[in-house]
C-alpha cells in the first residue's frame, strides 16, 4: 500500500504526521509526504527518512492581507497543480491530511483523481483548512470529543467521524531524568521548569519570563526554550540577562533557541511546563504526564489554543493563564504556589495523562488502511 501524508506548517502537524507515517511504516506500507518548501516539515520529513515533495502554498488569513491575493490566484492553484502532478506519478491508494493549510491543495487533488482521503483534526476547535477537505473525506479522525461538532457554521458530518487521539512522536517517549541534568548541568534537588513557547518561541512569554527571572530562580531553575525570531531580539536579550544573574542563580538558568533530540530527557526531568497550548504542546503534556500552566496564543483559529488548555484544566492537569492577564507578578505567584506542593503537581501530572490516547498512531494507520482498501 502506498500512502501520501500532507501537511505541516507546525511542529505539532509535523509530528503527528511523522508518528502515523512510522505506523504505517511498520506495517508494511510505502509513505511520501507532500509538503511546504519552508515549513517545519522540510526538514524534519526528509530527516525522518520520508520522501519529501515540496509544493507551492498559501495561507488562509482571515483578515486582509496583499499576500491573500497572490496566495489565493497564484500560489494555491500552483500547489493544486503541482499536487495533481504528483499524485498520477505517485498513484497512491489514500491521502492523509494531517493538517495546515498546505494540506488542502494535495487533498483537493486527490478528490478529483478520486483518491480516497482521511482527515486528522489534532485540536478542540477545528481549523479551516480541515473544514475545507472534511467536506468530502472518507473518514475524518478527531483528537478530542468536541471536535466533532464545534468550529465555525458547524462541525463535522458525525457518520464519518472517529475518536482517535492524537499521536505523541516516538522522539519523546523514554526520557531520562539523569540526562537532562547532566546535559544541562542541573540540580537534582531543584524542581526544574521548562518554558517553551513553541518552535518559534513567544515573544511575550519569553519576555514575561525575563522579567521574573530573578524571583523565579529563588523557587526553581529554568530551561528556557525561546526561539530564533531575529526582529524580537529575545534571545540575546535573555542571554544578557543570563550573564547579569548572581553567580549562585547562573546555574540554574539555561536558554537556548531551539530543544532538539534531548527534549525527551527534559520531559522526564520537568516538573513542569510553562509555555503556549498548541495540539503538539498539550498532546505532549497529556502523553508524558507532565503538569502545565498554559499561555494560549491569542487569536489563534478559532482560539484553539484556549480550548485545548481548557480541556486539560477541566480534569486537573493544568493551569491556564490568559495572555491577557499574564505578568511577572502573577507567573510568580502561580509557579510558587504549584512547585511548593511536589504531591499536588504529580496528581496534574497523572490528572493529565487520562486524556492521552497511547495508541493514537496505531489507531490513525488503521483508518487510514481501512480507507484504501477497494
Amino acid at each position: 500500500m502506498r500512502v501520501i501524508i500532507a501537511g505541516g506548517g507546525t511542529g505539532g502537524h509535523t509530528s503527528a504526521g511523522l508518528a502515523v507515517a512510522a505506523a504505517l511504516a511498520a506495517g508494511g506500507a510505502e509513505v511520501h509526504w507532500i509538503g511546504s518548501h519552508d515549513g517545519v516539515e522540510a526538514r524534519r520529513v526528509p530527516e525522518a527518512g520520508v520522501p519529501f515533495h515540496p509544493i507551492s502554498t498559501g495561507k488562509l488569513r482571515r483578515y486582509w492581507d496583499r499576500k491573500n491575493v497572490s496566495d489565493l490566484f497564484f500560489r494555491v492553484p500552483a500547489g493544486f497543480v503541482q499536487s495533481l502532478r504528483l499524485l498520477r506519478r505517485l498513484r497512491p491508494d489514500v491521502l492523509f491530511s494531517a493538517g495546515g493549510f498546505v494540506s488542502v491543495p494535495p487533498a483537493l487533488a486527490a478528490r478529483a483523481l478520486r483518491i480516497p482521503v482521511v482527515v486528522h483534526e489534532q485540536t478542540a476547535v477545528p481549523g479551516l483548512a480541515n473544514r475545507i477537505t472534511a467536506r468530502f473525506a472518507a473518514r475524518i479522525a478527531v483528537s478530542f470529543p468536541q471536535a466533532s461538532h464545534q468550529g465555525s457554521g458547524g462541525g463535522f458530518a458525525a457518520d464519518r467521524v472517529v475518536l482517535t487521539g492524537n499521536p505523541v512522536r516516538r522522539e519523546v517517549l523514554g526520557g531520562s531524568r539523569e540526562a537532562a541534568l547532566a546535559d544541562f548541568g542541573f540540580d537534582a534537588a531543584v524542581p526544574l521548569v521548562y518554558v517553551t513557547g513553541g518552535a518559534q518561541g513567544s515573544h511575550r512569554i519569553n519576555r514575561v519570563v525575563g522579567e521574573a527571572l530573578p524571583r523565579l530562580l529563588a523557587i526553581c531553575q529554568i530551561l528556557h526554550q525561546c526561539g530564533d525570531q531575529p526582529e524580537t531580539g529575545d534571545h540575546a536579550w535573555l542571554l544578557d540577562l543570563a550573564r547579569a544573574l548572581p553567580p549562585a542563580s547562573r546555574p540554574r538558568y539555561v536558554v537556548r533557541r531551539y530543544v532538539d533530540t534531548e527534549l525527551r530527557d527534559v520531559y522526564a526531568a520537568a516538573a513542569l511546563l510553562v509555555g503556549r497550548s498548541g495540539a503538539g504542546t498539550v498532546t505532549e503534556c497529556c502523553g508524558l504526564g507532565v503538569p502545565a500552566v498554559f499561555i494560549p496564543l491569542p487569536g489563534a483559529s478559532g482560539d484553539e489554543q484556549t480550548a485545548n488548555a481548557r480541556l486539560v484544566e477541566a480534569v486537573g492537569g493544568a493551569v491556564v493563564l490568559p495572555q491577557s492577564e499574564v505578568t511577572a507578578e502573577r507567573l510568580v505567584d502561580t509557579l510558587t504556589r504549584l512547585l511548593a506542593d511536589r504531591a499536588g503537581l504529580e496528581a496534574m501530572g497523572a490528572r493529565a495523562r487520562t486524556l492521552a490516547v497511547p495508541d493514537a498512531a496505531q489507531r490513525l494507520a488503521r483508518i487510514i488502511r481501512e480507507a484504501a482498501a477497494p
